[in-house]
């Protein structure tokens, strides 16, 4: 039985804030609504492995459909190994564990014209898709996906540069329409604007479908330094129509400082990964940090609350040097992964999503890690069961 001709599975081996009554209407402090999470289990998928012609690797964010029980993961791999492409996947639980992972497809990202990602050249200037975020409309069940986009600016010649985007597509890969960006979010060759593969990670749609909601990696290069084990940062949150895909408002989201000092002339720092929503103001966010010379991971995932944050769309900058003082977005931990009792590792967890509820009532959380196509890493499933939303 060949990988192309059968499933491959994993199992248990041990603007206007008028229009957006939802984010400014009453609602309940991140402090005030407790949010807990019983870890469920984890499973690995085996490094290399092969999957309908493609090499399974860098998941860097799920995304769970309600209506078909299917969850879509996507792979960052810049049609280097492969077409840019996701995967589908069932996710099985039972008696209140996760049993067993099993991928069901795969399909490539394609352009506008119908045809797949060519990888970046800088001979050519070929910018491919650095796929980082992906969520399912609940309303018509198809796709929209992320890329952090391109910047390299050598000394010698003209920069490169690739906008990040927000991209709707069908559930087989077809392109069917992009979001426009706050100007703020477009590449540039001067220190303005987002910094290189720190742009659009996360993204989600609201429960109700009427808004898609981006995260931003790390700072602008006008909104500060990225964090370092002395001080944390801000970032941005974007909130869009579903219908029109135009930016609404845009909110400061506090990143922690890094976790531990990394090596001199490293570039580690801590991060937003993923965003999910809960319906009602209220978000789980999940940041990741690491020491990667150290191999050396830490994932947090946070309650996030929108309302009574500071609406920021429009604003070049959030430092205080602008004048205008910024109130960012409440947050609330909820789990450090390196807290939790069971699992045996944590590494580079880069996606969330709400899975099905349990017959007991609580909610399934599901986490999916990027193993960086790197032996010394691994893909990961991650699932925990929720109190409280």
């Amino acid at each position: 039985m060949t990988a192309r001709t059968a499933r491959a599975r994993i199992i248990a081996t041990a603007v206007v804030l008028a229009s957006l009554p939802a984010f400014v209407g009453t609602s309940a402090a991140a402090d005030d609504s407790r949010v807990r999470l019983d870890f469920l289990g984890e499973r690995e998928l085996p490094y290399g492995m092969s999957f309908q012609g493609t090499t399974v690797g860098g998941l860097s964010a799920i995304s769970y459909d309600a209506k078909t029980g299917t969850y879509y993961l996507i792979s960052d791999d810049r049609s280097q190994t492969g077409p840019a492409r996701f995967y589908t996947a069932r996710v099985d639980f039972a008696h209140g564990a996760l049993k067993g992972v099993e991928l069901t497809g795969t399909h490539p990202w394609l352009r506008a014209d119908g045809s797949t990602f060519p990888p970046t050249s800088t001979a050519t200037s070929t910018v491919a898709p650095d796929p980082e975020g992906i969520a399912v409309d609940p309303r018509t069940g198809g796709l929209v996906w992320t890329s952090e986009g391109e910047r390299i600016v050598p000394s010698d010649r003209p920069a490169l540069l690739g906008d990040p985007w927000i991209r709707r597509a069908t559930t087989t890969g077809a392109y069917t329409g992009q979001l426009p960006l706050p100007p703020q979010l477009h590449m540039n060759s001067q220190e303005l604007g987002p910094r290189q593969n720190q742009t659009l990670e996360g993204v989600t749609f609201t429960p109700d479908g009427r808004r898609i909601v981006t995260a931003m990696e790390d700072p602008l290069y006008q909104d500060g330094a990225d964090p370092t084990p002395e001080h944390g940062a801000l970032t941005r949150i974007t909130v869009h129509d579903a219908n029109t895909g135009l930016p609404l408002a845009q909110y400061a989201y506090p990143l922690e400082p890094l976790f531990a000092t990394p090596p001199a002339g490293s570039t580690d720092t801590n991060g937003v990964s993923d965003i999910v929503s809960l319906g009602h103001d209220r978000f789980l966010v999940l940041e990741r940090a690491s020491i990667y010379s150290d191999n050396n991971w830490k994932a947090r995932i946070y309650l996030v609350d929108l309302h009574g944050a500071t609406d920021v769309l429009g604003r070049d900058s959030l430092t205080a040097a602008s004048g205008r003082p910024v109130e960012p977005v409440r947050k609330t931990l909820v789990t450090d992964l390196s807290d939790v009792p069971g699992l045996s590792r944590v590494d580079n967890v880069e996606g969330i999503t709400l899975g099905p509820r349990l017959s007991d009532g609580r909610r399934t959380v599901v986490l999916v890690s990027d193993n960086n196509f790197a032996a010394r890493q691994v893909t990961q499933v991650v699932a925990f069961a929720a109190h409280g939303i």
